[in-house]
């Protein structure tokens, strides 16, 4: 086997380089995985332009599809050139804070001060590929907990058709779940991004009879009517809050999810939720958010505003392939490019700038 790989890693601001790397050894809670499809996030342009920080060097990206190198030691159950999946957050699941019920959130970032993982709780520190060990832009990632991370892929489905599970699915899905979605409600979605359109996908398989997709590009809203949406409202072309309140009849909707991260979306999902609704939160902000006095009732009206980090480990991951698999959503549809890795400069390029109608692009070794 050879000894070294081909990894895309952070340079500085705005530069990211395909360099050589050693290939990991694989400790005995560990897989080796050979990549065989990753993308890119929205995640990652954060990263890129420096809103994000991590480590110079650091190789980024955190949705890994591919094939079992190398098992470690103590990790059983699974075998080597098996396809597999992990999600993006691969906790360790023996942490006070997965047996608290916040896996996502876990000790992860004590690990390189030489400390055990399993203590201490730290907003995102259950996000480890891509933000504190090596990610998934490369020719193999290793695995850490690998016994609770590892997903084996269902016979008959693409690295295409999984590829949307490690983050974007589980984070779009997520939101719906947190939106607190019964069946019958109204929901609306800020927002038709990859994310934005899984949590759409995500309202509809909850039970939502009453779906608004707003977006400000046509296209994506046509997407969003194949996830699920019955109405879509294009910014540009109405006051969104004015019309939602419209088709509501003046109650407002049950439910809204905000999947940008700007205090315009926000602001727009607070304004049209009805007293007792439930914002749900996915958007990954750059600045400090301020909540308008009288969409929030001056904290009165019974409002629930609900964030998340996108849930991991192998049961989250065999869930989302079933929904895959039973053919209740294609996500596949959303790959719209293929770049090579070697190419991911450009790839970057292209999803940083929205260009050429792209939603998510296949990152191939």
């Amino acid at each position: 086997m050879a000894t070294m790989m081909k990894a895309a890693v952070f340079v500085e601001k705005n530069r990211i380089e395909v360099v050589d790397k050693p290939i990991p050894d694989v400790g005995p809670n560990d897989a080796l995985i050979r990549i065989t499809t990753t993308t890119i996030c929205g995640t990652d342009v954060h990263i890129l332009k420096g809103e994000y920080p991590v480590a110079k060097g650091l190789t980024i990206g955190h949705e890994p599809v591919g094939v079992i190198e190398k098992l470690g030691s103590a990790v059983q159950g699974y075998t080597e050139g098996q396809r597999v999946i992990a999600g993006a957050i691969c906790p360790n699941f023996n942490s006070y804070a997965a047996q608290d019920g916040a896996p996502s959130q876990d000790g992860s970032y004590l690990i390189p001060q030489g400390l055990c993982g399993c203590h201490g709780f730290k907003a995102t520190a259950g996000w480890r590929f891509g933000n504190l060990i090596d990610g998934t832009q490369a020719e193999y990632v290793l695995v850490p907990d690998a016994q609770a991370n590892l997903a084996p892929i269902p016979d008959g489905l693409t690295d295409e058709q999984v590829l949307m599970c490690p983050d974007i699915m589980s984070t779009g899905f997520k939101g719906a779940e947190n939106a607190n979605i019964r069946i019958g409600d109204t929901v609306v979605v800020f927002a038709q991004g990859p994310i934005g359109l899984c949590a759409t996908a995500g309202a509809r398989l909850l039970g939502a009879s009453t779906i608004i997709a707003v977006d400000g590009n046509d296209h994506r809203l046509g997407i969003a009517r194949k996830m699920g949406a019955d109405l879509t409202l294009n910014f540009n072309n109405c006051d969104v809050v004015e019309e939602i309140m419209k088709i509501t009849g003046g109650r407002g909707a049950d439910s809204s999810i905000e999947a940008l991260g700007l205090q315009s979306t926000f602001e727009s999902a607070l304004r049209v939720l009805k007293p007792g609704g439930t914002l749900s939160s996915l958007g990954v902000y750059s600045t400090d958010l301020t909540i308008p006095l009288g969409a929030f009732a001056a904290g009165l009206g019974d409002h629930r505003i609900v964030t998340a980090l996108c849930p991991g480990g192998k049961e989250r991951m065999r869930r989302l392939m079933n929904v895959v698999a039973s053919g209740r959503i294609d996500l596949g549809l959303m790959v719209t490019h293929e770049f090579k890795l070697d190419d991911i400069v450009a790839a970057y390029e292209l999803f940083a700038n929205q260009r050429d109608g792209v939603l998510k692009v296949a990152i191939k070794p």
